[in-house]
């Protein structure tokens, strides 16, 4: 089955819906199951139409994807019995998938290796402005030069929010899905690696997703996501010492993975500058400091600008706009990244709620591979 956890996703969800309809594989093998989350819209009636089952869910007090998820696995299991069903896919309504997606998480599932596999996460809208593009340049570096190695390596892959396969064995083993932090992607890989499943990767199955482009939304969005690696780490930080002194190397890949990087960048450079304005106060040379701060910032922008460039470079083809703007995006690129580093401190003193972000591109994957979408965007 194929799960989708919709809030106000009208505009988009029936795309979503027609593209796991139009899947390379038999059609009475795969159910659509939409939970309509708290919705205020007619996101349960598209889906309907379009030919999902449709689960509606009005919970004021329990908010969240999570809790979206529990409910609508525990409906399943009660309604259909715990054997309906081998295995879910999760997406979120803003998504569409190549048309080989489900054979292809299928075939790797089928080797009987993994518990849940993620998949190739692609944009829709790389190039609509800088924000876009930061994301999406993320996402298919971690997909080329995390995941991707990760699974040739035989270690544990992360699951990123969406476009992910679950074995029905693990959610029966835990009785659901109980993983409710603000980041219950990362939650639920770090529980796997700590229990000793495999997560892997399908490089072949690609879904495209659609980013954030308004800057106040992306700041909301990531405020969330660095909060909830601050949640994640306090509540597993403990089971993945104690797996990296028993030898575990995913605990190891994981711990670093959700150590809060940014704190430690953030505190680095108010060190630097720190004891470079110390240095003014005692022998007023402002040389230094000037210096030092160019120095600090300089040496952030230079390195992700690496992380940018290398991973424009080989996922040039999956990249779908004009390649002026390709490389134009490859220098904004450590910009947004070090946007990071001031939402990461805020993320210390504050615990944000989830917000709505718009999504509101009707685009097939056919038409976003096609070179008149990329000269237009």
């Amino acid at each position: 089955a194929a799960i989708i956890s919709a809030r106000n996703e009208s505009a988009v969800i029936g795309r979503l819906i027609r593209t796991l309809k139009e899947q390379d594989y038999p059609s009475e093998l795969l159910d659509v199951i939409v939970v309509a989350d708290n919705c205020t819209d007619n996101t349960a009636e598209v889906a309907r139409s379009a030919g999902a089952i449709v689960y509606e869910r009005f919970n004021k007090v329990q908010v969240g994807k999570g809790y979206a998820l529990d409910y609508l696995f525990k409906h399943i299991f009660e309604e259909q019995g715990e054997d309906a069903y081998d295995a879910f896919f999760v997406f979120d309504a803003d998504n569409i998938v190549d048309p080989q997606f489900v054979r292809e998480m299928n075939k790797m599932y089928d080797t009987g290796e993994y518990s849940a596999l993620t998949s190739y996460r692609n944009s829709q809208n790389f190039c609509a402005n800088w924000i876009s593009a930061g994301y999406a340049l993320w996402f298919l570096r971690e997909s080329r030069f995390l995941n991707r190695p990760r699974t040739r390596l035989g270690v544990n892959c992360a699951v990123s929010g969406t476009g992910f396969l679950i074995s029905a064995d693990v959610l029966r083993e835990e009785g659901g899905w109980n993983y409710h932090l603000l980041t219950e992607d990362i939650e639920f890989t770090i529980e796997n690696v700590t229990a000793g499943r495999r997560v892997g990767y399908c490089p072949e199955a690609v879904l495209y997703d659609e980013q954030p482009v308004r800057f106040k939304q992306s700041w909301a969005q990531r405020l969330r996501w660095s909060r909830g690696y601050l949640q994640v780490f306090r509540k597993y930080g403990g089971k993945l010492l104690s797996g990296m002194f028993r030898g575990c190397f995913s605990c190891y890949d994981m711990a670093m993975s959700i150590m809060p990087a940014a704190v430690l960048t953030g505190l680095s450079i108010v060190v630097n500058l720190g004891a470079a304005a110390v240095n003014v106060f005692h022998y007023h040379e402002w040389d230094v400091l000037a210096i030092s701060a160019l120095q600090t910032v300089m040496n952030l922008y230079l390195t992700l600008f690496v992380l940018g460039a290398v991973t424009t470079a080989t996922e040039w083809r999956s990249i779908h706009c004009a390649a002026w703007k390709k490389i134009a995006y490859v220098f904004t690129f450590p910009v947004f990244m070090l946007t990071y580093v001031p939402i990461v401190v805020q993320s210390l003193f504050v615990t944000p709620e989830w917000t709505h972000i718009d999504h509101t591109r009707a685009v097939t994957v056919q038409q976003i591979c096609a070179a008149d979408y990329r000269d237009a965007v």
